[in-house]
């Protein structure tokens, strides 16, 4: 695993930044309240700045919420891509051991493994350039809300400056009415609040806009690295692979050759002292019975017995069996 250059709980990392700077925030805001509450909610003579600011922080939430979801599937795919390397380099079998379906590097494992059944040729630019414009309309929500939220201070800004005006206007045409000076504070402060909340919701977005940005690259560059590495060579056929098994399959065939013909002189040698053994144990075998032959005809010519006294049939030759015969009939005629 250390051949990938991947940077393993990115995901991880960036949530758990998000939740500390959020808790720093929610600090921050709790001992400013008092700043907060005089700037945000009293002396307000009109609902506009409400309106305004509530919907930059509705359109901030909005994103962050997109962005936490897609941590969330980043820290599930980044799991399921260590569970890949895994598998891979510890060759259980099955690469897919454990890992979902649905996970981007099942989906690249698969869809490799069918081009390769299907005896198609394996692109892998096309698949990389595939995987990522797909993984970018995931984030095409979240890319609008980045650019337009700094937008909507400015909107803020220009709205609460045309109430100021408004309210400069009526004090212009009357010099005892106090409400137009009141009018031309309350736009200024107005375009105050909604540029601070714009900026400050657009830091915080911006950045973890950035950092869900990284995540999905070093997940990217995480897959196309697995490919290069474990998946190319396992489904890619090219013929520079193809001449190289074959060169090894010519290396292993004259080893194979060379053990054939080793064999074959074992086999040689043990055939020749197999028939030295045979003839050996035939000579032995001819002695043996000639002695046997020579035991019977003593035994019959020293005991005198009869023929028919003998249970095994006789091994001599014709000639010695005339003889004995002849020899049988003097003794009886004696």
């Amino acid at each position: 695993m250390e051949s990938i250059q991947l940077h393993r709980r990115f995901a991880v990392d960036i949530l758990i930044r998000m939740v500390i700077l959020a808790l720093l925030a929610a600090a921050l805001f709790v001992w400013k309240w008092k700043f907060i509450d005089g700037l945000y909610f009293h002396n307000q003579l009109t609902s506009t700045g409400l309106l305004i600011n509530g919907a930059i922080v509705a359109l901030f939430a909005l994103g962050i919420v997109k962005v936490i979801v897609l941590l969330v599937r980043y820290v599930r795919e980044e799991w399921a891509l260590d569970r890949y390397i895994a598998n891979v380099e510890s060759h259980t079998g099955d690469p897919l051991q454990r890992v979902p379906a649905n996970t981007l590097i099942a989906q690249r494992h698969r869809t490799m493994e069918r081009l390769w059944k299907a005896n198609s040729p394996i692109n892998h630019s096309a698949l990389a350039s595939t995987l990522v414009a797909t993984e970018s309309t995931r984030t095409s929500l979240a890319k609008f809300i980045n650019n337009i939220l700094i937008l909507t201070g400015v909107f803020g800004t220009i709205v609460s400056l045309s109430i100021a005006l408004v309210g400069a206007s009526n004090m212009l045409e009357s010099s005892v009415d106090v409400s137009g000076m009141g009018m031309v504070i309350h736009g200024m402060s107005t375009a105050l609040s909604t540029t601070i909340t714009a900026i400050l919701c657009y830091l915080y977005f911006g950045y973890f806009f950035l950092k869900l940005n990284d995540v999905q690259t070093n997940l990217i560059s995480g897959i196309e690295q697995v490919t290069t590495r474990y998946l190319m060579p396992r489904f890619q056929v090219q013929p520079d692979n193809v001449l190289y098994e074959f060169s090894g399959l010519i290396r292993s065939l004259q080893g194979l050759v060379g053990q054939m013909e080793t064999s074959q002189h074992t086999f040689e040698n043990i055939e020749r002292r197999l028939l030295e053994t045979v003839q050996s144990n035939q000579s032995r075998i001819d002695e043996v019975s000639s002695q046997m032959t020579d035991i019977r005809t003593t035994l019959l010519r020293g005991f005198r017995l009869p023929e028919e006294a003998s249970a095994a049939p006789s091994a001599e030759s014709p000639t010695q069996q005339a003889d004995d015969e002849t020899e049988w009939t003097a003794i009886k005629d004696s």
